[in-house]
C-alpha cells in the first residue's frame, strides 16, 4: 500500500492515522504501528501524534507522549514480541 501525502509531516516523518493504528514514512520507507502492540497511540491527541521527532535516523520518539520506537522493531515485529507499555502501566500491574 502505497500512502499519498496525507497526514502531516514533523520531522522528516509523514504520519496517516487510520482505525488500526499509524501508517508511517519515515527514510523514504512505509511502516505501520497497529494500536493492539502500541495502544496509547489510540486514545492519543492528534496533535500529540504529530509531534514526532526522528533522531539518529532509527529512533522515532513522541515527547509529549514520553514514547519511543526503533525502527528495528517497526521492521521485523516478531524480534520485539512485546507490547509496549509505559513505566506507570508496569508498576500498576506488578
Amino acid at each position: 500500500m502505497k500512502l499519498k501525502k496525507l497526514g502531516k509531516s514533523s520531522s522528516k516523518v509523514l504520519i496517516n492515522i487510520s482505525t488500526n493504528g499509524l501508517w508511517l514514512i519515515a527514510n523514504q520507507k512505509e511502516y505501520f504501528v497497529p494500536h493492539d502492540r502500541y495502544p496509547d497511540f489510540k486514545n492519543a491527541k492528534l496533535s500529540d501524534i504529530y509531534n514526532v521527532q526522528l533522531l539518529n535516523e532509527f529512533h522515532l520518539y513522541w515527547p509529549n507522549l514520553d514514547m519511543d520506537i526503533d525502527i528495528k522493531a517497526l521492521e521485523e515485529p516478531e524480534k520485539y514480541p512485546l507490547i509496549y507499555r509505559k513505566a506507570k502501566q508496569i508498576k500498576n500491574a506488578s
